[in-house]
């Protein structure tokens, strides 16, 4: 029996919020995924990896993790995201946008600015683009036609934790649903 030694874990974890699609909006977006041409270079992203951005957190010491668990469950109105708009958006990214963001999902990203600027975090000063990317490297790609046509019902968003291995590139450390 050989004594295998653990690493401890790093202080610090790369955090974000995110929607997170259920496995009907999931099978959605990969029936639209392979619509699209790429380059044998591209790297696709794997259905498990799929997700909307709220806000990048970035680096946060894992002992503020309770207070961010706490601290980060806002009310909210549950919404529809309905995509329409496949691009490829510059350094390389192939996104679907929504066709319209919803005002609920403006007044979420908003409150949850807010939230993360009160517990001592930065946020992004840019305007919120909400998108999902479905892969990278992309170069002369070539969007689906027409767009997709499917609603994704959002009533819950996430607390993430990005691992930085492949197998498994995202975790979520605590889910948050919409006010009853």
């Amino acid at each position: 029996m050989s004594n295998l030694l653990q690493e401890p874990p790093a202080a610090n974890t790369r955090l974000f919020l995110a929607l997170l699609p259920d496995a009907r909006v999931r099978a959605a977006l990969a029936r639209h995924v392979d619509h699209w041409h790429f380059l044998p270079d591209a790297v696709q992203y794997a259905p498990a990896d799929w997700h909307a951005t709220l806000h990048f957190i970035g680096p946060v010491a894992r002992a503020r993790l309770p207070a961010l668990y706490a601290g980060l469950q806002v009310p909210f109105t549950p919404f529809d995201l309905r995509f329409g708009d496949p691009a490829c958006w510059p350094r390389g990214l192939a996104v679907l946008c929504p066709s319209a963001v919803p005002d609920a999902l403006l007044q979420l990203h908003g409150h949850l600015g807010q939230v993360l600027r009160e517990l001592g975090l930065k946020t992004d000063t840019r305007p919120y683009r909400a998108h999902v990317t479905l892969a990278r490297k992309v170069h002369d790609a070539t969007c689906p036609a027409p767009p997709p046509a499917f609603a994704w019902p959002v009533s819950s968003y996430a607390l993430v934790e990005s691992t930085g291995q492949a197998a498994q590139r995202y975790r979520v450390l605590q889910s948050y649903g919409a006010a009853p």
